[in-house]
Protein backbone atom coordinates (compact mmCIF):
# COMPACT_ATOMS: atom_id res chain seq x y z
CA UNK A 1 0.00 0.00 0.00
CA UNK A 2 1.75 3.62 -0.93
CA UNK A 3 2.08 5.91 1.46
CA UNK A 4 1.00 9.44 1.35
CA UNK A 5 3.45 11.93 3.65
CA UNK A 6 3.55 15.81 3.91
CA UNK A 7 5.92 18.05 4.16
CA UNK A 8 5.80 18.21 8.16
CA UNK A 9 6.17 14.75 8.41
CA UNK A 10 9.34 14.46 6.48
CA UNK A 11 10.99 17.34 8.05
CA UNK A 12 9.95 15.49 11.19
CA UNK A 13 11.34 12.45 9.97
CA UNK A 14 14.43 13.12 8.48
CA UNK A 15 15.21 16.56 9.67
CA UNK A 16 15.50 20.05 8.00
CA UNK A 17 17.61 19.56 4.83
CA UNK A 18 18.37 21.69 2.06
CA UNK A 19 15.48 22.19 -1.03
CA UNK A 20 14.74 26.05 -0.42
CA UNK A 21 11.63 25.63 -3.02
CA UNK A 22 10.00 23.94 -5.42
CA UNK A 23 7.86 24.75 -8.29
CA UNK A 24 5.91 22.98 -11.40
CA UNK A 25 5.46 25.33 -13.97
CA UNK A 26 3.36 24.30 -16.81
CA UNK A 27 2.10 25.43 -20.64
CA UNK A 28 -0.50 22.77 -21.94
CA UNK A 29 -0.73 24.74 -24.62
CA UNK A 30 2.82 23.96 -25.94
CA UNK A 31 2.94 20.51 -24.10
CA UNK A 32 5.87 22.04 -21.93
CA UNK A 33 6.77 22.39 -18.49
CA UNK A 34 9.57 24.23 -15.83
CA UNK A 35 10.44 22.65 -13.03
CA UNK A 36 12.05 25.13 -10.74
CA UNK A 37 14.33 23.94 -7.72
CA UNK A 38 16.24 26.24 -4.94
CA UNK A 39 18.72 24.91 -3.09
CA UNK A 40 21.19 26.35 -0.22
CA UNK A 41 24.52 25.16 -1.44
CA UNK A 42 26.35 24.61 -5.28
CA UNK A 43 27.54 21.41 -4.55
CA UNK A 44 24.02 19.59 -4.55
CA UNK A 45 23.31 21.43 -7.46
CA UNK A 46 26.13 20.72 -9.63
CA UNK A 47 25.90 17.04 -8.64
CA UNK A 48 22.08 16.75 -9.46
CA UNK A 49 22.71 18.66 -12.69
CA UNK A 50 25.09 16.37 -13.92
CA UNK A 51 22.96 13.22 -12.94
CA UNK A 52 19.99 14.30 -14.07
CA UNK A 53 20.93 15.66 -17.63
CA UNK A 54 22.66 11.76 -17.86
CA UNK A 55 19.65 10.00 -16.99
CA UNK A 56 17.59 12.17 -19.29
CA UNK A 57 13.82 11.29 -18.47
CA UNK A 58 11.38 14.02 -19.24
CA UNK A 59 14.02 16.84 -19.15
CA UNK A 60 14.84 18.49 -22.31
CA UNK A 61 17.29 21.20 -20.81
CA UNK A 62 18.55 21.70 -17.58
CA UNK A 63 21.31 24.77 -16.12
CA UNK A 64 22.02 26.43 -12.75
CA UNK A 65 20.91 29.85 -12.04
CA UNK A 66 22.88 30.85 -8.27
CA UNK A 67 21.57 28.53 -6.07
CA UNK A 68 18.54 27.42 -8.40
CA UNK A 69 17.68 24.70 -11.13
CA UNK A 70 15.59 24.89 -13.86
CA UNK A 71 14.49 22.59 -15.71
CA UNK A 72 12.77 22.48 -19.32
CA UNK A 73 10.50 19.42 -19.44
CA UNK A 74 7.88 17.42 -21.23
CA UNK A 75 4.59 16.83 -20.30
CA UNK A 76 4.27 13.29 -20.16
CA UNK A 77 6.65 10.03 -19.55
CA UNK A 78 10.07 9.32 -20.64
CA UNK A 79 12.08 6.32 -18.89
CA UNK A 80 15.37 6.86 -17.68
CA UNK A 81 18.03 6.33 -18.77
CA UNK A 82 21.29 5.68 -15.81
CA UNK A 83 23.95 4.72 -18.42
CA UNK A 84 27.71 4.04 -16.70
CA UNK A 85 26.23 4.52 -13.39
CA UNK A 86 25.36 2.33 -11.26
CA UNK A 87 23.37 1.23 -7.51
CA UNK A 88 26.84 1.64 -6.33
CA UNK A 89 27.53 5.20 -7.41
CA UNK A 90 24.41 6.75 -7.40
CA UNK A 91 22.08 8.38 -9.98
CA UNK A 92 18.80 10.98 -9.93
CA UNK A 93 16.46 11.59 -12.27
CA UNK A 94 12.37 12.60 -13.03
CA UNK A 95 10.80 10.24 -15.54
CA UNK A 96 7.17 11.86 -15.43
CA UNK A 97 5.28 14.95 -14.89
CA UNK A 98 1.41 15.02 -15.44
CA UNK A 99 -0.98 17.45 -14.51
CA UNK A 100 -4.16 16.41 -12.38
CA UNK A 101 -6.34 19.49 -11.86
CA UNK A 102 -4.94 22.18 -9.84
CA UNK A 103 -2.22 19.80 -9.00
CA UNK A 104 0.96 18.37 -10.95
CA UNK A 105 2.32 14.84 -10.06
CA UNK A 106 5.99 14.78 -10.72
CA UNK A 107 7.76 11.03 -10.25
CA UNK A 108 11.58 10.66 -9.25
CA UNK A 109 14.35 8.01 -8.96
CA UNK A 110 17.27 8.46 -7.11
CA UNK A 111 19.57 5.63 -6.55
CA UNK A 112 22.28 5.09 -3.54
CA UNK A 113 22.96 8.51 -1.75
CA UNK A 114 20.94 10.09 -4.30
CA UNK A 115 17.75 8.28 -3.09
CA UNK A 116 17.50 11.00 -0.20
CA UNK A 117 17.71 13.97 -2.33
CA UNK A 118 13.85 12.30 -4.07
CA UNK A 119 13.05 10.94 -0.47
CA UNK A 120 13.61 13.21 2.14
CA UNK A 121 14.91 16.77 0.51
CA UNK A 122 12.90 17.74 -1.90
CA UNK A 123 9.28 16.13 -0.63
CA UNK A 124 10.47 18.33 2.64
CA UNK A 125 9.96 21.56 0.91
CA UNK A 126 7.56 24.02 2.24
CA UNK A 127 5.84 23.62 -1.73
CA UNK A 128 4.95 20.02 -1.80
CA UNK A 129 1.43 19.21 -1.20
CA UNK A 130 2.74 15.49 -0.32
CA UNK A 131 4.71 13.13 -1.41
CA UNK A 132 3.85 9.05 -2.24
CA UNK A 133 6.27 6.50 -1.43
CA UNK A 134 6.52 2.84 -2.17
CA UNK A 135 5.32 0.41 0.50
CA UNK A 136 8.06 -0.75 2.46
CA UNK A 137 10.55 2.10 1.16
CA UNK A 138 13.97 2.75 2.11
CA UNK A 139 16.38 5.54 1.64
CA UNK A 140 20.39 6.05 1.73
CA UNK A 141 22.86 3.40 1.21
CA UNK A 142 22.33 1.22 -1.63
CA UNK A 143 18.69 1.75 -1.61
CA UNK A 144 16.79 2.35 -4.88
CA UNK A 145 13.69 4.54 -4.65
CA UNK A 146 11.04 6.01 -6.62
CA UNK A 147 8.66 8.77 -5.44
CA UNK A 148 6.16 11.11 -7.12
CA UNK A 149 5.97 14.32 -5.65
CA UNK A 150 3.01 15.89 -5.87
CA UNK A 151 2.75 19.83 -5.94
CA UNK A 152 0.91 23.52 -6.74
CA UNK A 153 -0.11 23.32 -10.66
CA UNK A 154 1.44 26.96 -11.46
CA UNK A 155 2.28 28.97 -14.50
CA UNK A 156 4.61 31.42 -15.84
CA UNK A 157 3.51 35.31 -15.89
CA UNK A 158 6.32 38.12 -17.24
CA UNK A 159 5.22 41.26 -16.54
CA UNK A 160 7.01 44.03 -18.29
CA UNK A 161 7.19 47.73 -18.28
CA UNK A 162 8.81 50.84 -19.22
CA UNK A 163 8.92 54.70 -19.04
CA UNK A 164 8.19 54.40 -15.36
CA UNK A 165 11.40 57.29 -14.78
CA UNK A 166 12.47 60.56 -15.56
CA UNK A 167 15.55 62.67 -16.26
CA UNK A 168 15.17 63.63 -12.66
CA UNK A 169 13.38 60.71 -10.43
CA UNK A 170 13.61 56.85 -10.62
CA UNK A 171 14.89 53.59 -12.71
CA UNK A 172 12.55 51.43 -14.66
CA UNK A 173 14.75 48.29 -13.75
CA UNK A 174 14.47 49.20 -9.67
CA UNK A 175 11.13 49.30 -9.98
CA UNK A 176 10.55 46.28 -11.21
CA UNK A 177 12.98 44.59 -8.45
CA UNK A 178 11.16 46.32 -5.88
CA UNK A 179 7.75 44.71 -7.75
CA UNK A 180 8.82 41.39 -7.76
CA UNK A 181 10.54 41.16 -4.14
CA UNK A 182 7.64 42.22 -2.35
CA UNK A 183 4.66 41.09 -4.50
CA UNK A 184 2.41 39.07 -1.77
CA UNK A 185 0.74 37.13 -5.11
CA UNK A 186 3.35 34.56 -6.66
CA UNK A 187 6.91 33.43 -6.19
CA UNK A 188 8.98 36.13 -7.65
CA UNK A 189 11.57 34.12 -10.39
CA UNK A 190 13.67 36.21 -12.32
CA UNK A 191 14.18 40.23 -13.20
CA UNK A 192 15.35 41.24 -16.38
CA UNK A 193 17.05 44.74 -17.62
CA UNK A 194 16.70 44.97 -21.50
CA UNK A 195 18.95 47.28 -22.89
CA UNK A 196 16.85 49.28 -26.14
CA UNK A 197 18.02 51.77 -28.83
CA UNK A 198 20.10 53.71 -27.30
CA UNK A 199 18.92 56.28 -30.44
CA UNK A 200 15.45 56.51 -29.46
CA UNK A 201 14.10 60.33 -29.13
CA UNK A 202 12.48 60.00 -26.41
CA UNK A 203 14.58 58.14 -23.73
CA UNK A 204 15.72 59.18 -20.57
CA UNK A 205 19.47 58.30 -20.17
CA UNK A 206 20.01 54.19 -20.71
CA UNK A 207 16.72 53.49 -22.53
CA UNK A 208 16.11 50.09 -20.74
CA UNK A 209 13.00 48.53 -19.87
CA UNK A 210 12.55 45.88 -17.68
CA UNK A 211 10.33 42.78 -16.55
CA UNK A 212 9.77 40.43 -14.25
CA UNK A 213 8.53 36.54 -13.64
CA UNK A 214 6.19 34.63 -11.41
CA UNK A 215 5.24 31.39 -10.81
CA UNK A 216 1.46 31.77 -9.73
CA UNK A 217 -1.56 29.69 -9.62
CA UNK A 218 -3.80 30.09 -12.44
CA UNK A 219 -6.70 31.20 -10.28
CA UNK A 220 -4.13 34.21 -8.79
CA UNK A 221 -3.41 35.46 -12.08
CA UNK A 222 -5.99 38.52 -12.46
CA UNK A 223 -4.75 39.08 -8.42
CA UNK A 224 -1.29 39.26 -9.25
CA UNK A 225 -2.03 41.61 -12.37
CA UNK A 226 -4.14 43.91 -10.67
CA UNK A 227 -1.43 44.30 -7.86
CA UNK A 228 1.76 44.88 -10.55
CA UNK A 229 -0.35 47.28 -11.81
CA UNK A 230 -1.14 48.79 -8.92
CA UNK A 231 2.43 48.91 -7.74
CA UNK A 232 4.21 50.02 -10.74
CA UNK A 233 1.69 53.22 -10.86
CA UNK A 234 2.64 54.07 -7.47
CA UNK A 235 6.11 53.49 -7.90
CA UNK A 236 6.18 55.50 -11.35
CA UNK A 237 7.13 59.04 -11.96
CA UNK A 238 6.27 59.58 -15.25
CA UNK A 239 2.88 60.06 -17.23
CA UNK A 240 3.95 57.37 -19.71
CA UNK A 241 3.97 54.36 -17.94
CA UNK A 242 3.25 51.47 -19.71
CA UNK A 243 3.00 47.52 -18.42
CA UNK A 244 2.72 44.41 -20.36
CA UNK A 245 2.16 40.91 -19.22
CA UNK A 246 2.85 37.38 -21.13
CA UNK A 247 1.42 33.93 -19.64
CA UNK A 248 3.51 30.96 -20.81
CA UNK A 249 7.09 29.28 -20.71
CA UNK A 250 7.25 29.42 -24.87
CA UNK A 251 7.97 33.04 -25.77
CA UNK A 252 6.46 33.50 -29.59
CA UNK A 253 8.75 33.91 -32.50
CA UNK A 254 7.54 37.35 -33.48
CA UNK A 255 7.26 38.53 -30.09
CA UNK A 256 11.27 37.57 -29.54
CA UNK A 257 12.27 38.98 -33.01
CA UNK A 258 10.12 42.09 -32.00
CA UNK A 259 12.26 42.46 -28.93
CA UNK A 260 15.59 42.13 -30.41
CA UNK A 261 15.11 44.46 -33.07
CA UNK A 262 13.64 47.27 -30.71
CA UNK A 263 17.29 47.41 -30.07
CA UNK A 264 18.24 48.89 -33.20
CA UNK A 265 15.03 49.66 -35.11
CA UNK A 266 12.76 53.07 -34.18
CA UNK A 267 9.28 51.31 -33.99
CA UNK A 268 6.07 53.37 -33.59
CA UNK A 269 3.53 52.43 -30.50
CA UNK A 270 1.17 51.06 -33.18
CA UNK A 271 3.77 48.34 -34.40
CA UNK A 272 4.00 47.41 -30.48
CA UNK A 273 -0.04 47.21 -30.16
CA UNK A 274 -0.04 44.79 -33.17
CA UNK A 275 2.54 42.88 -32.14
CA UNK A 276 1.72 42.59 -28.75
CA UNK A 277 -2.01 41.82 -29.92
CA UNK A 278 -0.86 38.72 -32.10
CA UNK A 279 1.14 37.27 -29.22
CA UNK A 280 -1.21 37.55 -26.69
CA UNK A 281 0.37 40.15 -24.86
CA UNK A 282 -1.91 42.22 -22.28
CA UNK A 283 -1.08 46.07 -22.22
CA UNK A 284 -1.60 48.59 -19.58
CA UNK A 285 -1.80 51.96 -20.06
CA UNK A 286 -0.64 52.99 -16.34
CA UNK A 287 -0.34 56.53 -16.43
CA UNK A 288 0.20 56.82 -20.52
CA UNK A 289 1.11 55.09 -23.60
CA UNK A 290 4.59 56.17 -24.82
CA UNK A 291 6.43 53.49 -22.63
CA UNK A 292 4.33 50.51 -24.89
CA UNK A 293 7.35 49.95 -27.19
CA UNK A 294 10.42 48.87 -24.38
CA UNK A 295 7.43 46.90 -22.36
CA UNK A 296 6.54 44.71 -25.21
CA UNK A 297 10.31 44.55 -25.70
CA UNK A 298 10.78 43.20 -22.28
CA UNK A 299 8.97 40.59 -22.63
CA UNK A 300 10.32 39.54 -26.16
CA UNK A 301 13.91 39.71 -24.51
CA UNK A 302 12.87 38.04 -21.67
CA UNK A 303 14.56 34.29 -22.23
CA UNK A 304 17.91 35.66 -24.39
CA UNK A 305 20.28 35.73 -21.35
CA UNK A 306 22.73 37.94 -21.79
CA UNK A 307 21.41 39.22 -25.37
CA UNK A 308 18.47 41.02 -23.33
CA UNK A 309 21.00 43.33 -22.11
CA UNK A 310 23.00 44.17 -24.89
CA UNK A 311 22.95 45.51 -28.31
CA UNK A 312 23.60 43.74 -31.71
CA UNK A 313 27.21 45.12 -31.78
CA UNK A 314 27.58 43.48 -28.35
CA UNK A 315 27.42 40.11 -30.35
CA UNK A 316 28.86 40.49 -33.30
Amino acid sequence: MPQIIRPDEVRAKYGDLFCQGLYTLVDEENGVAQIVERCISRGPIEWDVVNRKRTGGIITDIRVDGYTIIMDTIIGERPLNFGPVSAELGGQGVSALRVDGDRVRTTWAGLAGASVGVGACLPQCRDVIETVYPDGYKIGGANHLQVEIVTPRMVRVIVGMDDTDTREKGATWVTAMKLGRQSPVGRFLDHKIVQLNPKAPNKTTNCCSAAVSFAVKEEEVPELIEYCTEFIRSDSFSQDTVATVFKGLRIPEELSRFGWEAKSTLFTEEDALAVAGRNGVQVIDVTGTKGVIGAVAAIGCFDMGLRSSGVPEDFE
